[in-house]
């Protein structure tokens, strides 16, 4: 894909002339979109099915986007905005914030408070600072917000052997996060897996000791503890 875009490009052109040669191509020759009818179904979060199906969600267009950009020359970083993730490039005025799900159209600064607006109170929206908004993201939050996705979509669904499969990559990703350990060992005691779940819970009840939700958790652990006692 990239090697296309390239061999439309002059080896001096200016990043403004490689955006516009890279939307054409993924958006206008390609035909990928943001799939607006099926938002959470949870092919548009594997990759594999939005290059096939040439369709996704923020989030996984903007990671073909970024991957082909990358490859003419670009220096593409992901945004985790509030509620939609984003693009950006660096350029001599500034820079270009860039939204994939829409065949890579600019936003501005009053499209982005927009935004905002749609996701928390619109006198909250109006404070927050842009610029820290648009901090680029690493590679490994990206990759733990695609897992947020499925693991939000597979629980919503109840299909907890999906859920659980997701939630175990997450902690490759996220090791340190107690609430995803929590969130496992709650999956694990509906699929009936109880001494996983009493793992999971007792080890976040000791490394969240003030957490919110502890005495929730600590009930359920203590009605884990017999069914644990009576396995053999």
């Amino acid at each position: 894909m990239a090697a296309t875009v390239r061999g439309r490009l002059a080896h001096d052109a200016f990043p403004e002339q490689r955006i516009a040669a890279l939307n054409h191509y993924l958006f206008e020759d390609l035909q990928f979109s943001g799939n607006v009818d099926a938002y959470y179904d949870p092919r548009n979060s594997y990759l594999n099915e939005v290059l096939d199906r040439r369709t996704g969600i923020p989030i996984t267009l903007a990671i073909v986007y970024l991957e082909v950009g990358r490859r003419v020359g670009l220096r593409l970083q992901g945004v985790s905005f509030p509620g939609h993730f984003l693009v950006k490039l660096r350029v001599r005025r500034g820079q270009l914030v860039l939204d994939p799900f829409t065949g890579g159209e600019p936003q501005s600064a009053i499209a982005l408070r927009s935004r905002l607006a749609q996701v928390m109170p619109p006198a909250r929206a109006r404070e927050l600072d842009l610029d820290e908004l648009l901090e680029a993201a690493s590679s490994r939050q990206i990759v733990a917000r695609v897992l947020r996705n499925l693991k939000a979509i597979y629980l919503q669904a109840e299909n907890y052997p999906r859920a659980l499969a997701v939630m175990n990559r997450m902690l490759f990703v996220v090791p340190e996060s107690a609430e995803e350990l929590r969130d496992r060992g709650m999956v694990y005691e509906k699929l009936e897996c109880f001494r996983a779940a009493l793992a999971d819970l007792t080890n976040y009840e000791r490394r969240r000791p003030d957490a919110p939700d502890l005495a929730e958790v600590h009930a359920r652990i203590e009605a884990l503890r017999p069914r644990c006692a009576s396995l053999h």
